[in-house]
């Protein structure tokens, strides 16, 4: 699908989810051509949505980069990934948020800091003045005498004025439109080209509530905003200001060649070799609270000693302190522009709970190309079939070991790092807790000594 010759269009060929008029799609549509008159590479742009109707938006772009957060924090996550981009990295990368109403004003604090901070992304707020995902609410951005289903008669107090609280705030760029206006794409890009904070307030109706219960329309809706006295258009463009990331550099001048690896107390880290050709994912599964997150960050830190690209990513339920604990972690020679786990290359698995989760996950019926799964022995009539080592893991080291010790034992079989990597990886992290890592993971490679030397140890046995 394209828009000429040699233009490729963003958004992707579907159908919108949207109800018929929304303007959420109206604002889809216009992203998407004004990314195509910036000319930017798909590959450098980050979508990050928030919770609600526009939490619907990420499908509708499959060549970008697309991050979906919880209600209110998408503005925070967005800003932590631009920093590291640009603080840390090349800053190439283009941050785009969509956000609406709702979750703006939950995330309130989050807007005013990006903006007090100046950090160089673009939010486009969906202000269609309700909660139109859960049921027509009123939200902090309803105007006067507009009515919801929980202000039938009108809302009572003012809509907060994200223009009056971006000035505040320092803000570089503040634009206000209607979905419906033409010039919104040429808006948005100018926005997104902006080098700064930059947002785009974008109002809209909601037809599942907000054109029945206050019987509007297009017309309406720009009378409604003309007469509470909030201009259209570009309000704030101001250059005065430079970017969180460039005072930052000039504060803080990054060193010159690759930076030094350093231990917890700040000394120099040694830097170790790695056997690492591809990439390579590893879940850890074990229960709550016996260190699995703990186990899969030391396998990480280990990476990064030996030069390494890394992700890590934990899962748990709602209960925290109880039930599973999970960790993917991805290991490359290059950088990680994929992070799913499709096809694990070891699944560690420390407690029952952890073998329910990557059950019910479907990790080991994933497994790659000569996978591997290590288990505690106590999980041995559960699992069987070639590429599998149980082990008195927790027997022999403790709960709270079992999963470095599984981490450590996949390593001495692989051969992927050196064992001093881990142990330096853990002297990085662990502070007080640091013996007992260490003598864990010697214990562990002591194990897998044994199991190498005795055949019956695989496959279940």
């Amino acid at each position: 699908m394209t828009t000429g010759p040699d233009r490729q269009s963003f958004l992707g060929d579907r159908p919108v989810p949207y109800c018929k008029g929304c303007g959420h799609g109206l604002v889809a549509r216009r992203l998407g051509e004004a990314l195509v008159r910036l000319g930017l590479d798909a590959s450098q742009i980050v979508l990050t949505s928030d919770i609600g109707c526009v939490g619907l938006v990420d499908p509708l772009f499959p060549t970008l980069h697309t991050v979906h957060t919880i209600h209110g924090r998408s503005t925070a996550v967005a800003a932590g990934a631009v920093l590291a981009d640009t603080v840390l990295g090349e800053g190439r990368m283009k941050n785009i948020v969509m956000i609406g109403d709702g979750g703006a004003t939950i995330g309130l604090l989050h807007l005013t800091q990006a903006a007090l901070m100046n950090v160089d992304l673009t939010v486009l707020l969906h202000n269609n003045m309700l909660y139109g995902m859960t049921g027509g609410q009123h939200s902090a951005l309803t105007p006067e005498g507009f009515a919801t289903s929980t202000t039938p008669q009108g809302n009572w107090v003012p809509a907060l004025d994200m223009e009056q609280l971006l000035r505040g705030c320092q803000a570089g760029f503040f634009a206000r439109q209607l979905a419906t206006d033409a010039e919104l794409a040429d808006v948005i890009a100018s926005a997104i080209a902006f080098p700064g904070f930059a947002l785009v307030e974008i109002l809209e109706l909601c037809t599942g509530f907000g054109v029945p219960l206050n019987h509007m329309d297009g017309k309406a809706l720009r009378a409604l905003a003309e007469a509470d006295g909030r201009q259209l258009g570009t309000r704030i463009h101001r250059n005065d200001r430079r970017p969180y990331h460039e005072v930052y550099r000039e504060r803080f001048p990054a060193p010159s060649g690759r930076p030094e690896a350093t231990r917890g107390d700040g000394s120099p880290a040694r830097v170790f070799a790695h056997r690492l050709q591809r990439p390579a994912t590893v879940v850890v599964a074990g229960s709550a609270g016996e260190r699995v997150q703990t186990a899969a960050a030391i396998l990480c830190q280990a990476a990064i000693l030996s030069r390494l690209h890394c992700v890590q990513k934990n899962d748990y339920p709602v209960t925290v302190g109880s039930g599973f604990s999970l960790s993917e972690v991805k290991l490359a020679p290059e950088p990680i522009l994929y992070t799913g786990a499709d096809a694990p290359d070891a699944v560690l698995i420390t407690s029952a709970d952890g073998l329910r989760e990557v059950r019910g996950r479907g990790d080991l019926n994933r497994l790659g190309p000569g996978g591997v799964v290590i288990a505690d022995e106590s999980l041995a009539s559960e699992l069987s079939g070639d590429g599998v080592l149980t082990l008195p893991l927790r027997r022999a080291l403790s709960p709270d070991t079992a999963a470095l010790g599984a981490v450590a034992i996949l390593n001495q079989r692989n051969g992927m790092l050196e064992r001093e990597a881990l142990l330096a990886a853990i002297g990085v992290l662990a502070g007080d807790g640091r013996a007992a890592l260490e003598r864990a993971v010697e214990t562990a490679v002591s194990l897998a000594g044994q199991a190498a030397a005795d055949p019956a140890e695989e496959g279940g046995r």
